[in-house]
């Protein structure tokens, strides 16, 4: 039997321990914020936070988080608040096809609560795990440099209508 915790939440299970961190939260959890991508931890897609540091959970065996803090995107949200990163994301207009953004938004909590005032070469060091299809990357630091500039100014980001942008396609 392992425990995790996730979000806060305490969970006790019974899988293989062999199994993907990453199947674990998907199949087991239901929490599908986190995505599969290449498997192999070459695209950051399936980006989670353990004990706050950034890992691949698709190649992560649930037993190395056994009894540990793992944060997925459904955990950054805090009060019924966004994320200064996901109020980022929406306000820059970061996503494209979006499926990458998950991971994307994950690597760089992790770099801005290590570097709150990160420079683009500190950005794109942090990034250069995560892959967008998409090629989001000037709007990905435009997001993360609006993030830091909120979070320096001690502002949490205003409640906002999570219904905004749903069902638009950005594409054309």
């Amino acid at each position: 039997m392992l425990t995790l915790t996730i979000n806060g939440e305490v969970h006790e299970l019974d899988v293989d321990p062999a199994t993907p961190l990453l199947w674990v939260i998907r199949e087991q959890l239901a929490l599908t914020g986190t995505k599969f991508g290449c498997g192999i931890a070459q695209c950051g897609a399936c980006t989670v936070h353990l004990n706050g540091a950034p890992v691949r959970s698709c190649v992560t065996p649930v037993t190395v988080a056994d009894q540990q803090k793992i944060t997925t995107i459904e955990g950054l949200a805090t009060n019924g608040e966004w994320h200064p990163l996901q109020q980022a994301w929406i306000d820059e207009q970061v996503p494209q096809c979006g499926y990458c953004q998950s991971g994307q938004i994950m690597s760089a909590a992790a770099l801005l609560a290590n570097n709150p005032n990160p420079s683009d070469n500190d950005i794109d060091q942090a990034m250069s795990g995560n892959v967008c299809r998409c090629g989001t990357y000037g709007r990905i630091r435009k997001g993360i440099k609006r993030a830091a500039a909120t979070l320096a100014a001690g502002e949490s980001s205003e409640p906002q209508d999570r219904s905004a942008g749903r069902g638009e396609s950005r594409h054309g």
